[in-house]
């Protein structure tokens, strides 16, 4: 009998991806399909699937805030699916996962993983059925355990300063493929039609961070700056400022298409202070 899924993912290609490497596999069939954390404990609650692809970062409820939801009493008679988290973080980022119960798939997604991954969820399942007999809440518990203490690794890990990471790296998504970027090699980061856009002086692409704000929380403050509520520089790459009107200011960048940058009047006083102005 094939596992029930369910595909959870804010991007449609993300989840494209998934469902067309599930539909290669017999051993399962994709029940439903979500874009964001609301909609995954709904359609958990309805589907009660065998396992559940879940995006890390979502809008709205995050994977781990859909977790800590399915941890809750209102599902305290429901079997608990397999939760496999679906990330973009680095290998040092995914290593709580290692250890642990929950497994997780590195985006972009490789077939090979993904079958070990059916392979684990099946042999599971076939644990908990032989195991029906024994009193529910003591599986339970045990997992609610293991679980939490995932989610507070994890949480750690994310919100740790920048000098404790292992890694000065930032996932930069460009032509389909996932770049590792040096933070000294960004030169802005502004927010558009939703999405954070990063600009290096030869690529362009997006942030899988959600707001500035959480870009901000990776990089370092010494040498980023956020010069506006929409823009974020790196100082190491203005090229010129130039002045506007009303006695404001635009920072000209030196990425390839010598992009100019508002900086606010609140931000002002700080620009003249940097560059003596």
């Amino acid at each position: 009998m094939p596992l029930k899924a369910i595909i959870v993912d804010d991007e449609a290609l993300a989840r494209e991806e998934l469902e067309y490497l599930l539909n290669s596999m017999d051993s399962v069939e994709i029940a439903a399909q979500g874009s964001n954390g609301i909609e995954a404990v709904n359609l958990i609650r309805e589907h009660q699937p065998d396992i559940v692809f879940l995006d890390v970062q979502m809008p709205g409820l995050d994977g781990f805030a859909v977790m800590k939801r399915l941890l809750s009493p209102e599902f305290k008679k429901m079997r608990l699916p397999e939760i496999v988290f679906a990330t973009a973080f680095d290998r040092y980022a995914v290593r709580a996962f290692e250890v642990n119960a929950i497994d997780y798939l590195l985006k972009p997604f490789d077939r090979a993983r993904l079958q070990k991954t059916i392979e684990k969820a099946k042999a599971r399942r076939q644990q908990s059925e032989e195991a029906a007999q024994a009193p529910a809440t003591d599986t339970r518990d045990a997992r609610l355990d293991s679980l939490m203490k995932l989610l507070e690794q994890q949480a750690v890990q994310i919100n740790a300063p920048v000098a404790s990471r292992p890694t000065s790296k930032v996932v930069m998504r460009a032509q389909q493929r996932l770049l590792l970027i040096d933070q000294k090699d960004i030169c802005f980061a502004s927010t558009e039609e939703g999405s954070i856009q990063i600009a290096t002086q030869h690529v362009e692409g997006r942030s899988n961070c959600r707001t500035l704000d959480e870009l901000m929380e990776l990089l370092d403050p010494e040498m980023f700056w956020r010069v506006h509520r929409s823009h974020m520089v790196n100082i190491q790459h203005i090229r010129e400022v130039v002045p506007w009107f009303k006695s404001s200011y635009q920072l000209r960048m030196d990425d390839k298409k010598a992009t100019e940058i508002p900086v606010s009047r609140s931000q002002t006083k700080r620009l003249r202070e940097l560059f003596n102005l």
